[in-house]
């Protein structure tokens, strides 16, 4: 009975380890890309794709370049790993997760904010209909 006991006390204190663990892992904070360098851990940065410079997909690494401004006006070259993502080019924000190395944003994962199609009429174009 004591091993029985010993047994399900282990495979418990396991679900709450893996559990914390993958609470930590996906819990990643945002911030802007001065932090970002500073920090060197992984980390979220919200923002604007910058239209006017260079963006494009680099085939040999797998990876999709482009330039992004945050929420504080810092730029930085963004290299995320795989294609450009869906809706990119009418997205209206951008946030992407990742990390700062060799002076460029690295990043696993970009997430668009796309614009509303139900946002509200002008006054003028309610007086048009």
């Amino acid at each position: 009975m004591k091993a029985k006991t010993i047994v399900v006390g282990v495979i418990i204190v396991g679900f709450i380890i893996f559990g914390a663990y993958s609470f930590l892992q996906s819990n990643v904070e945002y911030t802007n890309f001065p932090q970002a360098e500073r920090s060197g851990k992984k980390v979220q940065v919200a923002g604007n794709w910058v239209k006017d410079r260079d963006s494009y997909f680099d085939p040999k690494t797998d990876s999709f370049v482009f330039y992004m401004k945050d929420t504080d006006d810092n730029t930085m070259k963004v290299v995320l790993d795989g294609a450009k993502p869906n809706n990119f080019e009418i997205a209206t924000g951008v946030v992407v997760k990742g990390k700062c190395e060799n002076g460029a944003f690295h990043a696993t994962e970009a997430l668009t904010k796309c614009p509303s199609k139900y946002e509200a009429k002008s006054i003028k174009e309610m007086k048009a209909s």
